[in-house]
């Protein structure tokens, strides 16, 4: 027995066997296609790939994808706290069925919400022909674009915050109000370095969700090049080509550009905890 050490028993056994599980659930579904795409890009000497992902029209998807994503992205972050806020704090008729609504963009098929969308904010739709009155096009224009990205973005960004409200204590609130605190003092030093980082992870998951969106995009956008085009439509189009390595290389760019961003947000979300 000596030097014989006996191995304590995990509170949840099986952890050998379930992390192979989920690194071969991983590998398939994630880093094998993922390699994949990266492997197939290789084909392409250094000039073949700027060639491809440097295009004038490709450079334009770029602009309204990334440009459309942040917009959005950013106006789920203050309506989509708004929201959350409203249905932890605040009992009102019909707040279950406000709260279920929240969750439509998840179960509605997108090409679904691209047509609703586009006949609402059409030039003879419910709301598009109101805003045409003050010169404003919403359907076939980049706004069109960024409102459908904000609409499949909403919920990421009140189902982090809520539960994160749910949880803050109300004593909290109250002490800082009964040391003098003005209610602008208690949102900016109580609420919101609570929220921070569960806001910046919807933001992320909101960004990501916009960046990648192309079934309730595409029907809204109008598909114009250099105008109203989305980057996975163009790759798409490239693939209906036979394109494989320029649809390969846009996608390799857009992965990159992806993963770069939310790493940042990531960061910003391990600074904010740290400092909370």
């Amino acid at each position: 027995m000596n030097g014989f050490v006996w191995r304590q028993p995990s509170v949840l056994p099986g952890f050998g066997l379930t992390m192979g599980f989920t690194l071969l659930y991983l590998s398939l579904l994630v880093l094998i296609p993922l390699a994949g795409m990266i492997l197939f890009t290789a084909k392409l000497d250094w000039a073949q790939f700027w060639a491809a992902v440097t295009h004038p029209q490709v450079m334009a998807s770029y602009r309204l994808s990334f440009g459309a994503s942040f917009i959005a992205a950013g106006i789920n972050a203050v309506f989509g706290v708004l929201v959350a806020w409203v249905l932890v704090r605040y009992a009102f008729p019909g707040k279950r069925i406000v709260d279920a609504l929240v969750d439509l963009p998840f179960a509605l098929p997108t090409a679904v919400a691209g047509i609703a969308l586009t006949a609402i904010y059409s030039t003879t739709g419910w709301m598009g022909q109101h805003l045409e009155i003050f010169g404003i096009k919403v359907a076939y224009t980049p706004i069109g674009v960024t409102v459908a990205m904000t609409y499949i973005g909403l919920p990421f960004v009140v189902r982090t915050v809520q539960p994160v409200l749910e949880d803050l204590d109300r004593e909290l609130e109250e002490a800082a109000a009964c040391l003098g605190a003005t209610r602008w003092q208690i949102i900016r030093r109580v609420i919101l370095p609570s929220l921070l980082p569960a806001l910046l992870t919807g933001l992320a998951l909101a960004f990501a969700r916009a960046l990648g969106e192309y079934g309730s995009v595409v029907f809204i956008a109008g598909n114009m090049p250099y105008y109203t085009e989305i980057t996975p439509l163009l790759i798409i189009t490239k693939l209906e080509q036979y394109d494989y390595t320029g649809a390969t290389a846009i996608g390799t760019v857009m992965l990159v550009a992806a993963f770069v961003l939310l790493l940042i947000i990531n960061g910003l979300q391990w600074w904010a905890s740290r400092r909370h």
